[in-house]
This record gives C-alpha cells, structure tokens and sequence, in this order.
C-alpha cells in the first residue's frame, strides 16, 4: 500500500476512534499499534512497553503539574474576585474604559492558569454581569472576553508549550520566553481595537464616575500587585537562567500557597480541591503525551512522516505558502479538537516538512499555538465559545459574531510574527544556552 493510502487509512481510523468518544490517548495508541501491526515488521508489543516506560519519566515534563497546581491554587484563593477592583481604577479614563479590564485581566490570569477556557469562565463570571450593569455593549463585552481568553494558551508558563516542548525535544525555558513579546503583541492589538472603537464612536462607552488617586489605585490593586510579582518572578527566574521551568514551578507554587493562605476563603477543602483538579489534568495530559510518544515512534517505523515531507517538498510551496496552507489546516483541526490533542496529533506528521522548509522549531512552536488560540473561538466547536454561552446563556453565533474581529486580530497576530520573526526569537536569542 502506498504511503498517501496508508496515510488515508491510519486517519480515518483516529477520526472514527475519536468520533466513537474513545480517549485521545487511546485513540492515538491504537492507532499506532495498527501501523506498527499491519504496516511494518517492528514488534509492536515491545516498542510500545519500551516507549511508555521511557517517556513516563522526564525533568521538564515535571513541570506541567506544578504549574498546574500554581493555577488551580492561585484560582481558588479570590484573585479573580480582586481582578476587577485592582484593575478597574487604573482604566477609568482610558480609551475603552473598563472593557479593558476583560483584556488585562485575561492576560493576568492566563500567566496563572495557562488554560484559555478557565480563563474565560474565571474572568467572565467577575467582568460580564459588572460591564453589562454599567451599560457597555454586549458585542464588545463577549468579543474581548472571547478573543483575550485565547492568550492563557501562549502566555508563559503555558501549558501547551510544555506539552510541545516535551513532544518536539525543545527547550522549555525558551519556549516560555518566546511567548511573551507575542502575548503582549497580542494584548495591544486587543487593546489597540478597543481604543480605535471607542475613539470612533464616544457615545458607544459609558462615562466612568469619579476619579482616583494613585494612593487609592495602588490600595486597591493591593492583592493583584503580590500575583504580579510571582508571575514575573517565575518567568525572570527562567529568563535569567537562576532556574530551570521545573524549579521555577516548585517556587511558584510554594509562594502561591503562601498567598492564597493569605486569603480568608482558602482553607483545607479548597487546598484538597485545587490538588485533586491538578492532578486529574496533568494525569490526562502526561496519558496523552505517551500515546503520542506511541504514535511518533509508530509514524517512524512506517515512514510516512518522511514520505510526506518529501511529498509536500516535492510542490517545492514558497515558505509563506506553506504557512498559509498549514493555518486553514490547523484551524480546520481546531473545530473539532481541543488544543493539546491538536499539538500532540500533528507534531510528528508535521514537523519534518517544516524543518525541511527551513522553519525554526521554536518560532513554529509559538506560530502554532498562536494558530491554535484561533480556532478556540470559532464554530462549530470553538472552546471558548461553549464556555461563554454556558456563562452567559448568550446564542453561541452572536457570541461567535461577537469575537470574529478577535479572531481576525489573532489572524494579523500570526501575520506579524510571519512577517517579522524577531518578535518571537529575540527574547531567546538574549538568553544565550
């Protein structure tokens, strides 16, 4: 059988596996075992045995359940309560006013839960009923809390880097810091259109009451200002070299119980609860990286990366078109699946094409999650969007009619770090090895 067909075959196995309910994980180990029985003369039972015990231990997989623990701590101890009252002061008189608070509140959170759907539920549940008694506009209400969620999956420590880290053999640390000049990138082109908008129509944002001095602006950001300081720490601590990703998690999440034993509603059963939450994420995740473990030393074996690279080498596609095809692609996968699947999925199909194009893994490492963060908002089965309408009650195509202009936002994002690779590599290129 030819390798297109192979291909065809192995695909539409994963797809009807998926479609039947089946785990990620298992969906992906079985169709691994299939290649590796029916496609290749490999002992398919010992390579699987030797590769689950290999990749179930790793230092900077160690990682993601710490940082997972810091989220789920920090997200039961009033921060996001504390989000709107530190931060509206701050906003009253800016262009846009306190829809601002949607964008940076999201960024903040996301530098804590590294998870863009408990970002738009954490954020949304504090920012919508508040901005929709103040008489902002619905669409701009949905629309920033939508599109600025999507940042908790590029803002370091993020999750999903760890989990492409992990799966292509980069370096963690220069992941993360890759992140956060497209982050911010993104948070002024959110901001930048709120501004443009209200600008545009100055009847279309309420007039804020009042006005604050800057003694009372940083009382009121009391709490926020010590989440800040751990944010940045953890990721100054990577960047500088002082720690590595998994030491600097330890730290945070030590200093992040230290904060949350500050807050009088964090005690035993919300320490028990924010334990258990992480470890049933992490176990998914970590379950999902072995399968795909499985699924990239199968695809070696049957040579159908290789075979496909090659393939698509042989179009001889400029590098922009190559791009641009694997955007609608990733966008399309991202309908339907959630972003981790879709990272796990594609890494080891992918990547050697894009290596033979020239594309540097770090910058397609962020380039990737950037696209991902995309398909989080649109239909049919944009995350984000479900999680709204479940907030809100909102129909999900107004709340999806709402966030289009984030999406083309997230859409120019992509363009800018395509047109100008330096916003992604210079933080890591400073860092030296």
């Amino acid at each position: 059988m030819s390798d297109p067909a192979t291909f065809a075959v192995l695909f539409g196995l994963l797809i009807a596996l998926l479609a039947m309910g089946l785990w990620v994980a298992l969906s992906l180990m079985v169709m691994a075992f299939v290649a590796m029985a029916f496609f290749t003369n490999a002992p398919e039972g010992l390579v699987l045995a030797t590769t689950l015990w290999g990749h179930s231990h790793s230092w900077p997989l160690a990682a993601l359940p710490l940082f997972i623990l810091m989220g789920e701590i920090l997200l039961r101890s009033r921060l996001s309560e504390d989000m709107f009252s530190g931060l509206a002061p701050w906003l009253g008189r800016a262009p846009g006013r306190l829809l601002h608070v949607n964008i940076l509140g999201c960024a903040i959170f996301a530098a804590v839960s590294g998870s863009s759907a408990a970002t738009a539920a954490t954020i949304g549940k504090m920012s919508v009923p508040e901005l929709k008694s103040r008489g902002y506009p619905e669409s701009l209400i949905l629309g920033t809390l939508a599109g600025s969620a999507t940042l908790g999956l590029l803002i370091p420590p993020s999750i999903i880097l760890i989990v492409y880290g992990v799966a292509t053999e980069q370096s963690i640390a220069r992941l993360f810091v890759a992140g956060i000049l497209p982050g911010l990138l993104l948070v002024g082109l959110f901001a930048g259109y709120v501004a443009v908008r209200a600008l545009m129509n100055r009847d279309l944002i309420p007039v804020e009451a009042g006005d604050f001095s800057l003694m009372e602006k940083l009382k009121a950001s009391r709490r926020l200002v010590p989440v800040v300081l751990l944010i940045a720490g953890v990721i100054g601590s990577i960047y500088t070299g002082i720690a590595s990703p998994t030491d600097a998690a330890a730290v945070g999440v030590f200093l992040s119980l230290i904060l949350a034993s500050m807050s009088s509603s964090f005690g035993w059963a919300e320490f028990k609860a924010a334990l258990m939450g992480a470890t049933r994420t992490s176990c998914m995740i970590a379950f999902i990286l072995l399968g795909a473990a499985f699924l990239s030393i199968a695809m070696g074996f049957t040579g159908i990366p290789r075979n496909l690279a090659a393939w698509i080498g042989s179009f001889e596609l400029p590098t922009y078109a190559l791009l641009a095809a694997l955007t609608v692609f990733f966008i399309v996968l991202g309908c339907f699946l959630d972003g981790i699947s879709i990272v796990v999925l594609t890494t080891s199909i992918i990547l050697p094409m894009v290596e033979a194009a020239g594309i540097d893994r770090l910058w397609f490492g962020i380039y990737l999650v950037l696209v991902v963060e995309m398909s989080q908002i649109t239909p049919p089965v944009g995350f984000n969007l479900f999680v709204i309408q479940g907030l809100t009650g909102i129909n999900i195509l107004r709340v999806a009619k709402a966030a289009l202009p984030f999406f083309l936002l997230l859409l120019l994002g992509a363009a800018l770090i395509t047109l100008f690779p330096g916003i992604v590599t210079v933080l890591p290129n400073a860092m030296g090895n």
